[in-house]
């Protein structure tokens, strides 16, 4: 066989995507605020830990929503601290919902992997290199927090927490094209929509605790919609 001739042909499939290795992935980290004051500098000094220690790439999209307690300025120290390599600070001027937050900063993410996450603490961003050891493990489209797995547990939780997640980008991308629901009805219907477009999702147990600092952002108004959102939801799939 002549040395510039092809061995054969391909076996990869045209719409497999190349392999990429661990070194070549980066994570963005999407972390909507609204009076976080308290909680930010420390669950971003986890995250940082976390990401360093497991040395994945990764960058933190802060969007804060106008809070009035002050959560940007922390946000622009933490930036300064940080390096704005790592952490983005991208505001709006006012609370205008959770999946708006999301839809907001997926459009800032360079990552090709997105985590979607609470910045009140309810999260341990110590499960994050689970995630992705499991969406490596199985190639999944989408990773899961979950407490009835495993040894995940609960401490304080309630059904209005939300949940953390690792996408694909376009995944997530996709799933937000398709969602209706803008408030925190929301990631129900992206997990809910991915199944209904053969998605794969993975899950991983990990522990919840109540927040740390601070009131539940859910006020009566807002439990309010998010229910009327779940009937909906139920009703349209």
């Amino acid at each position: 066989m002549a040395s510039g001739e092809a061995s054969g042909p391909s076996t990869r499939s045209p719409r497999e995507p190349e392999p990429r290795t661990a070194r070549q992935d980066k994570y963005s980290v999407l972390l909507p605020t609204y009076n976080e004051r308290e909680n930010l500098p420390l669950i971003v000094w986890l995250l940082v830990k976390s990401f360093s220690e497991s040395g994945f790439n990764y960058e933190i999209i802060i969007i804060d929503d106008g809070s009035p307690d002050g959560t940007r300025d922390v946000a622009e120290q933490l930036e300064k601290i940080y390096g704005s390599d790592k952490i983005l600070l991208r505001p709006r001027e006012q609370k205008l919902g959770l999946g708006t937050a999301y839809i907001h900063g997926v459009k800032h993410a360079t990552g090709n992997y997105v985590v979607i996450m609470d910045a009140d603490l309810s999260h341990h961003p110590k499960f994050i290199p689970e995630f992705i050891r499991k969406q490596k493990e199985g190639n999944f489209d989408i990773v899961s927090g979950t407490r009835y797995k495993g040894n995940g547990g609960v401490y304080g939780w309630d059904l209005k927490r939300k949940i953390i997640r690792l996408y694909r980008k376009e995944v997530l991308q996709k799933l937000i094209e398709k969602c209706v629901s803008k408030g925190y009805v929301f990631q129900m219907e992206m997990i809910v929509r991915a199944r209904q477009l053969n998605y794969t999702v993975g899950e991983v147990p990990i522990s919840f605790v109540d927040r740390v600092y601070g009131e539940s952002k859910l006020g009566g108004n807002e439990i309010v919609s998010f229910l009327k959102g779940l009937l909906t939801l139920f009703a349209t799939t």
